[in-house]
């Protein structure tokens, strides 16, 4: 005789081919709070410019690029967690297992994580997380925003976002249950950020130089995206023709968008290098010192 279904299996397994039959619902550019996202963008770019940036500065000064490999080593382990689960949220049964696999070798030949073993074991990291699981499962994107302080993301990624830093990351358990003296219990997620905001220093010249960093910045994080979405293989639709919806002060998206773009970066590179080749150009008065390239431009 076979034995009887539990009262809530049906119903499990209904929700779960219902949920199957979704189609995969990528990251597009939709952008009607523009307005206000510029905000809050450049609210972020004035905190970063005051606090994080000077900070992490400091932090690479008196560090070592090995030392903070390390620190970087450890806090990717920790977290590894969030991985393995929203793996298998998302039923990749290889990712769960290669991450599952390259957590256990981490946290013990790697000594908690400080060195990468499994990485010349050929178990590399598979990143993912918890708006990605919503993404496989159909859940629409919704509009992308800017969040104070944390930085881009989207209506349907910022929920997840705060899903795996509340449930999965034992950061955040460890900061739950510890209480100490000048909340000191925070600092190693404060080591977790400014080693973040550190390895992010390289990129900061190429976003200053950008026409639109706010677009730049947009676009980057869409396609950061769907990369995680469809593992590292996104439609060639998406590439070639990202549909959104923006303000006046931006093009529609897809690949007219980033044309115009890229004339509007041409034109602003060659405005500001006009100035110095200008100035370098000009022949000097005798007995004069040579003036800086930017001395000639007018504003």
């Amino acid at each position: 005789m076979s034995k009887p279904l539990h009262p809530l299996r049906p119903a499990l397994l209904l929700s779960l081919s219902l949920l199957a039959g979704c189609a995969t619902q990528p990251a597009r550019v939709e952008d009607p709070w523009q307005n206000y996202n510029r905000k809050v963008f450049a609210f972020n770019e004035k905190f970063d410019h005051a606090v994080a940036k000077p900070v992490a500065r400091a932090y690479v000064k008196v560090t070592s690029p090995d030392v903070r490999l390390m620190v970087s080593n450890f806090f990717g382990n920790l977290q590894m967690p969030i991985d393995i689960v929203n793996d298998a949220l998302q039923l990749q049964v290889g990712d769960a297992v290669r991450n599952t696999g390259r957590f256990v070798v981490n946290s013990t030949l790697g000594i908690a994580g400080l060195f990468d073993p499994a990485g010349g074991m050929g178990l590399r990291a598979e990143p993912t997380d918890f708006g990605v699981t919503l993404a496989r499962w159909g859940v629409p994107q919704g509009p992308y925003i800017v969040v104070p302080f944390l930085g881009p993301s989207t209506v349907r990624d910022f929920p997840g976002y705060l899903v795996d830093t509340w449930f999965l990351n034992p950061l955040s358990y460890w900061t739950r249950d510890h209480h100490f003296q000048y909340y000191a219990e925070y600092l190693p997620y404060t080591l977790y950020l400014v080693q973040l905001r550190a390895s992010l220093l390289s990129a900061d010249q190429f976003l200053s130089s950008a026409y639109d960093p706010y677009v730049m910045l947009r676009n980057a994080y869409i396609q950061r995206r769907n990369y995680l979405i469809y593992h590292g293989n996104p439609p060639v639709s998406l590439l070639e023709g990202n549909s959104g919806s923006g303000s006046s002060e931006d093009s529609s998206g897809g690949a007219d968008d980033i044309e115009a773009l890229l004339q509007r970066q041409r034109a602003y590179d060659a405005h500001h290098a006009a100035p110095a080749a200008s100035a370098s150009a000009a022949p000097a008065p005798a007995g004069s010192v040579p003036a800086p390239a930017h001395a000639g431009s007018s504003g």
